[in-house]
């Protein structure tokens, strides 16, 4: 399939869509004052050292403390062993840091939520068709590249590298490149590296000493593909910055760059606005008439498909068949379009047939090997379940441009105005109790304050008989439906 990426670019935010006939499949955002993290490479400072956890914090200037696991803490190989194939034993996190050491650290997935920053002491440097890593000696080719050409490639890469040693990966789209192409590559990943390592001996931790590429130049690094038919941009001035970038780093994708003119904006013209506003509902609609209801949690998305209206097929296991066959679709492209993360669950309609079941699963699994990030699946458990789990690198697309309601504070529901004001009974009965006021006034929102006029003025009245003091009301059009205050006059 062809994509088209559109960029709509604004001083305090970038937006890239990702277009695949006519339909969005990917959206990325890049806010001026919340760009992203990974990649960065920092000089931090060991805050503190977790024995019972195998991690420690790390200070990297933020306003959260970066978590660093022993997993992540790069360890030379022992001597006479190859790198990259046998890993050495994994020493005690204790043993390899401590409280105020500085440490060379690079972030590996953004914060998110409550959590800080993830971080890797294995420093990595993306280029153009490579991915430099310093520390290693390792010489790798891409999974997917076909097997059969990754030998001739590996031993072009090590012939370019030299001497000079360092570990080298080479990138899906450096599979067609020239000696030349690749040399500048390792040149400008060798002199990228050379500047964080003075960097590191002229700034005091923490300090940032390398960033990632912005958003824009990642589209020609990472999403621009063979199957990209242009790149569109809306803004003339961040056009020509780009075009200069692509023809001096990867010409290929700077050909497809194109600069729009015209007169609407370039996200309403090609039905964008609908397309994120409809990402950023909890239902979405399927062509035969069906429905996914998602559920998102810090921890946890779920996926509930229903039929809805659609009886069309000639029974009904062919119905639950079709909905579950164009849900798995669906899924897939709602994890790309959300960018959803951790554990995923899509709870399918149940289908009676197993070779109905093998068929839902090769559609997801399918539509699920176009992502770009790593996802695994899992098969149908015994409640019917299919089990997934996506890598989550940042905030996904709902906690990027959304927060908690404050009128529900995240929850989805309030409470009725009867309960309000069942709850403000029994505050008046427990404040008489213990104070003796001349009078008790209830301030609470209009529909609270209408049901205590109509529908509870019995039960008010009980209330003030009981506690020997009068009651009265005063509405609040500023609170909201579970918000109120007892006056004591």
């Amino acid at each position: 399939m062809q994509e088209d990426i559109l960029i709509n670019w604004a001083p305090q935010e970038t937006r890239v869509a990702v277009v695949e006939n006519g339909v969005l499949q990917e959206l990325h955002v890049e806010r001026s004052l919340e760009r992203g993290l990974v990649g960065n490479v920092y000089l931090g400072r060991v805050a503190r050292v977790l024995p019972g956890m195998q991690s420690a914090f790390i200070d990297i200037g933020l306003a959260r403390a970066a978590f660093l696991h022993v997993a992540d803490v790069w360890q030379r190989p022992a001597e006479g062993e190859t790198p990259g194939r046998h890993p050495p034993a994994q020493v005690p996190i204790e043993r390899q840091v401590f409280e105020g050491q500085t440490l060379l650290v690079q972030v590996i997935k953004d914060p998110v939520g409550s959590k800080g920053a993830r971080l890797s002491t294995q420093i990595s440097i993306a280029g153009r068709m490579l991915v430099f890593l310093p520390q290693d000696e390792h010489v790798g080719v891409s999974q997917k590249i076909a097997a059969s050409q990754r030998d001739d490639l590996r031993q072009r890469l090590v012939a370019l590298i030299g001497p000079d040693g360092g570990g080298f990966i080479l990138r899906t789209n450096g599979e067609d490149a020239s000696d030349t192409e690749l040399a500048d590559d390792i040149a400008y990943l060798r002199r990228s590296w050379a500047r964080i390592r003075v960097a590191s001996t002229q700034f005091p931790a923490p300090s940032l000493l390398h960033q990632d590429l912005n958003l824009l130049q990642r589209v020609l690094r990472d999403l621009a593909g063979e199957r990209t038919q242009s790149i569109r941009v809306d803004s003339r001035e961040q056009f020509e910055a780009l075009q200069a970038f692509g023809q001096a780093f990867m010409p290929t994708a700077a050909q497809r760059l194109q600069h729009y003119r015209g007169e609407r904006p370039i996200f309403d013209l090609f039905g964008i606005e609908q397309d994120i506003a409809g990402a950023l509902a909890r239902r979405v609609e399927l062509q035969s008439g069906g429905y996914l209801i998602v559920d998102q949690t810090e921890a946890l998305t779920t996926f509930d498909v229903n039929t809805g209206g659609f009886v069309g097929l000639r029974n009904f296991d062919d119905t639950i068949f079709k909905t579950n066959l164009e849900a798995a679709g669906a899924i897939a492209r709602q994890l790309r379009l959300r960018n959803l993360g951790g554990i995923i669950i899509a709870d399918f309609i149940d289908m009676a047939r197993e070779e109905h079941r093998e068929a839902v699963l090769r559609e997801l699994r399918k539509q699920l090997a176009r992502d770009r990030v790593k996802t695994m699946t899992g098969g149908f458990s015994q409640l019917g379940l299919v089990e997934m789990t996506r890598k989550r690198t940042r905030e996904s697309l709902a906690h990027l441009l959304c927060e908690s309601c404050p009128v529900c504070t995240g929850r989805g529901t309030v409470k009725t105005a009867r309960s309000v004001a069942y709850d403000i009974l029994r505050e008046i009965l427990r404040e008489a109790r213990q104070f003796s006021p001349r009078e008790f006034r209830i301030v609470a929102s209009p529909r609270v304050i209408d049901l205590f006029l109509d529908e509870e003025s019995q039960h008010l009245a009980g209330l003030s008989e009981f506690i020997g003091k009068p009651v009265s009301l005063q509405s609040e059009n500023a609170m909201g439906p579970e918000q109120y205050d007892i006056v004591l006059l």
